[in-house]
């Protein structure tokens, strides 16, 4: 199987690392817009380097991952489909709604699969919570609390790209609890602030959020997110139940010190610093079913219809940030043509 690589930035670089060790391929060429720069990824992996996507597509791939720029995947997902190649995008599919909008109908109407990036859904501690959750073993929900907290800003340069704290950030955290819970965001009320570097406002976005979902069973959930968590990159979920609960996230790396005198664990000697450290197992398992989604021996996992519903959420926070007012998800989805959301939630 050959597959190619658009884009050798760092998540890209860590991509192709990954790729080379997944079952059943045989051959990889990457590919960017910086030429310089995925000729040395591909000779320090002794992959192929093309000197352009047409020349790349050329190679006759059976599946292109796409990990460019933002401002880019809605464009070269079309690209993959006009080649008719199975394509998986990091997250988000497009700026926004009418561009995802747009790749949503697109895959909907033909037969090559599309598969967007959600790490989070691959990662065993969200799995778990998800089986212990559907089993019934927590009884009825009624509290979710999920964080998003990085522990150093991206570059000022990525803030006017990126659609914000909300679409780019807590995104992540939308897309999990409703594929966790399988129920959907009817309302949202969010804050935004900014105590950092001048950039985030500059660049017209909040480097800290929060926000408060109610869901279609009445299901309350916090997300919060920051750019500054000084002591570590943080990501977690609590998931809590008449009966029982779950916190996905503490593990031996969770970057927790705690205020208490005494504690019957060892603190993280070694928090986690980036996202990549956090979820470096949830991203080798989420290419290799990629790769059996590019055979044709399973469906998409996260097809585009999926990361839509998320950005409606991300949509409706970002409108309530502005406006201080609670936001209705039916209102951003009516704003963008109606498009209905799907119910199967993949796994």
């Amino acid at each position: 199987m050959k597959i190619g690589l658009i884009g050798t930035g760092r998540i890209g670089a860590f991509h192709a690392r990954t790729l080379l060790s997944v079952p059943g391929v045989t051959g990889i060429t990457v590919a960017d817009a910086d030429t310089a720069r995925a000729a040395s990824l591909a000779e320090t992996l002794g992959v192929r380097a093309a000197a352009s996507i047409g020349e790349m597509y050329a190679d006759g791939l059976d599946g292109v991952v796409i990990a460019a720029a933002t401002s880019a995947h809605a464009t070269l997902i079309h690209q993959a489909l006009d080649a008719g190649v199975p394509v998986f995008c990091e997250k988000p599919v497009a700026l926004d709604v009418p561009g995802t909008v747009g790749v949503v109908e697109r895959a909907q109407g033909g037969s090559v699969p599309v598969q967007i990036g959600f790490q989070r859904r691959f990662d065993a501690g969200y799995r778990a919570a998800r089986e212990a959750l559907h089993s019934g073993e927590l009884g009825w929900l009624h509290t979710l609390r999920a964080c998003t907290s990085d522990r150093t800003p991206p570059p000022a340069g990525y803030i006017p790209t990126s659609g914000g704290l909300f679409r780019d950030c807590s995104i992540h955290d939308f897309d999990i609890l409703r594929w966790l819970t399988g129920r959907e965001v009817v309302s949202v009320y969010a804050q935004g602030a900014n105590r950092g570097a001048s950039f985030f406002t500059e660049g017209d976005d909040v480097d800290t959020c929060a926000a408060l979902l109610r869901f279609d069973d009445d299901t309350l959930a916090t997300v919060t997110a920051t750019r500054y968590n000084g002591a570590g990159h943080d990501v977690r979920l609590e998931v809590c139940g008449s009966e029982g609960a779950r916190f996905v996230g503490l593990d031996d790396r969770a970057p927790l010190p705690s205020a208490e005198p005494e504690l019957s664990w060892q603190r993280a000697a070694d928090p986690y610093a980036t996202f990549m450290e956090r979820f470096h197992d949830a991203y080798v398992t989420e290419l290799g079913v990629f790769a059996e989604v590019a055979a044709g021996r399973a469906p998409s996992p996260c097809p585009p219809a999926e990361a839509l519903e998320a950005l409606y959420v991300a949509e409706a926070c970002e409108r309530s940030r502005r406006t201080g007012a609670p936001v209705a998800v039916a209102d951003v989805r009516a704003a963008a043509g109606g498009a209905t959301h799907p119910k199967s939630h993949p796994a």
